[in-house]
């Protein structure tokens, strides 16, 4: 036996491709395939919904919801709330200078969280579809790159540095709630004393000072009675109150989406990883095939040289 003819052997032994071609029965074709395999219309709508990234869409959709809320209703707070200081808690243009400044800048920083969150949502949906189209044809012409894993691993870091953010942003919207839910409280206990004669509201008050948001100089900084109750009645404080408590849901929406997004991106980010061991397995796969049919087809030319 040849050399040439050992490697014919072995060949047909590795590879079933090389045995004698056996027919197999093909099933009628049914749906709305034609002949020439053609899909119709319902199987590239549902190739196109199976390649839709649903977790990073409600994820993407939570976390525009929360800052919408946030940002809107935080901003309408804000301008109702200097309303309030300003017409029965502080009198003096410049005992509250300070608190309008910081409230002014925070009303811009809105702004810039309210932009930022609307792009940032859209790149990371972008990156859902371009990781669901990874996953999905894996094993066809779609190469994943170390550029694309890179930023996955971005994408995972900085979504966890906002999400630490955001806690923080969760935890200081609740402050003015507990401020204004103090404040209307108190109100209630004013409603509810007005028929008892031993204990007249006007000894009940609400002092702003002891928040911090003002000096303790400021005229006249706190409010009873009759005054705190009208107050309370008053549209500015009904909508803020509201819309403070709508903000601080928004923030906790948010924090949610982050999450969401957080474990999305980890997840995608492992695909990825995957995906590219899977790659580098194919090509040296397809290289030794290469390879083998090189000595198949070099054998059968010394076999034909040879006879």
């Amino acid at each position: 036996i040849t050399r040439p003819e050992m490697e014919i052997g072995r060949y047909h032994w590795m590879y079933r491709s090389s045995r004698p071609h056996q027919y197999h029965h093909v099933p009628a074709l049914r749906g709305n395939i034609s002949p020439l395999g053609i899909q119709g219309c319902f199987e590239c709508c549902i190739k196109c919904l199976g390649g839709v990234p649903y977790a990073s869409l409600v994820a993407t959709i939570l976390c525009f919801s929360g800052v919408a809320l946030f940002c809107g209703c935080g901003h309408v707070a804000l301008t109702g709330t200097v309303s309030i200081l300003e017409q029965h808690f502080s009198t003096t243009v410049s005992d509250h200078a300070l608190l309008s400044e910081v409230i002014q800048l925070m009303q811009y920083v809105i702004y810039g969280i309210a932009s930022f969150f609307f792009l940032y949502g859209i790149i990371l949906l972008a990156e859902g579809f371009y990781t669901t189209s990874a996953v999905k044809e894996l094993h066809g012409e779609f190469k994943t790159t170390a550029c694309g894993r890179c930023i996955s691993g971005m994408f995972v870091f900085l979504t966890y540095v906002l999400g630490v953010a955001w806690l923080g942003v969760f935890g200081f919207s609740a402050v003015p709630v507990f401020m204004f839910y103090n404040i209307w409280s108190t109100c209630e206990v004013i409603k509810s004393l007005q028929t008892n004669v031993t204990v007249p509201g006007e000894q009940i008050c609400v002092d702003i000072r002891q928040y911090g948001i003002i000096p303790w100089t400021a005229v006249p900084g706190k409010a009873c009675g009759p005054i705190l109750e009208n107050i309370c009645n008053t549209n500015e404080f009904y909508m803020s109150y509201h819309l403070f408590i709508v903000a601080c849901a928004g923030a906790g929406a948010t924090v949610i989406a982050l999450i969401h997004f957080l474990m999305i991106l980890s997840s995608n980010w492992a695909y990825l990883k995957d995906a590219s061991k899977m790659q580098a397995y194919q090509d040296i796969k397809a290289k030794e095939e290469q390879e083998l049919q090189d000595i198949q087809s070099r054998s059968k030319e010394q076999l034909n040289s040879y006879t």
